[in-house]
């Protein structure tokens, strides 16, 4: 078990710094209705998360044995295929970087936050969580790294909730630290919320490349 939460550190990361849900989460804690949006919003990421990652694991627990010389092709196309996909995204978000001087357009939906109640946040959490590609991939590695390690039903639910804490972390400590002290936070908050929409590509960017490198070397060592 130990072994899988290793494998799984880096992927439920990737989706942990991430900064669109950060910032649309610390959108919704300045909001009017903050109490209600941010908490529909966590429970909606957090479903997301968990759900993406079982169906991921069920899908992989599949996967044909280690052959004898203790190869695993399939996982290692896999691995390759999705560490691929991740330059591909890298790659995107690094040519789509505001140039100097310009100003981050941020998704025109953000511009409705303010105007949204707890089930259309609870919406939004689960489509950022489970439907982003970027996540998907993450899942879907976090997934194969767990469904093939031959654990034990409890290990493998005790491995998904160590994956979703993280992977929700980034979401879930501002929320938790706003409903207890929400007269502190708004100015952090809101200068927290600038600079990552003003990074956001970069950082993307950069943890894209990282991890799909990182993929892409675990499924060359798999054959």
């Amino acid at each position: 078990m130990n072994h899988a939460i290793g494998e799984i550190l880096p992927y439920a990361l990737g989706i942990a710094i991430s900064p669109i849900p950060v910032i649309a989460a610390i959108l919704m804690l300045l909001s009017p209705k903050a109490r209600v949006t941010s908490v529909g919003f966590l429970l909606g990421w957090l479903t997301g998360i968990v759900l993406a990652v079982t169906v991921f694991v069920l899908l992989s627990s599949v996967l044909p044995d280690t052959g004898d010389d203790g190869s695993q092709p399939v996982k290692a196309v896999i691995q390759l295929v999705l560490g691929a996909l991740l330059l591909l995204l890298a790659v995107r978000q690094w040519r789509g970087r505001p140039k100097a001087g310009e100003e981050p357009v941020l998704p025109k939906w953000m511009q409705a936050i303010d105007r949204i109640g707890f089930a259309t946040a609870f919406g939004l959490g689960f489509l950022l969580s489970a439907i982003n590609p970027k996540n998907l991939l993450m899942a879907a590695a976090a997934g194969v790294a767990v469904g093939s390690a031959a654990l034990a039903t409890g290990e493998v639910v005790v491995v998904i909730a160590v994956f979703t804490v993280i992977a929700a972390s980034t979401v879930l400590v501002p929320v938790v630290a706003y409903l207890i002290a929400s007269a502190r936070l708004s100015g952090p908050l809101d200068a927290l919320r600038t600079w990552l929409a003003k990074e956001n590509a970069v950082i993307m960017a950069v943890l894209l490349l990282v991890i799909g490198v990182s993929l892409i070397g675990k499924g060359i060592a798999a054959f």
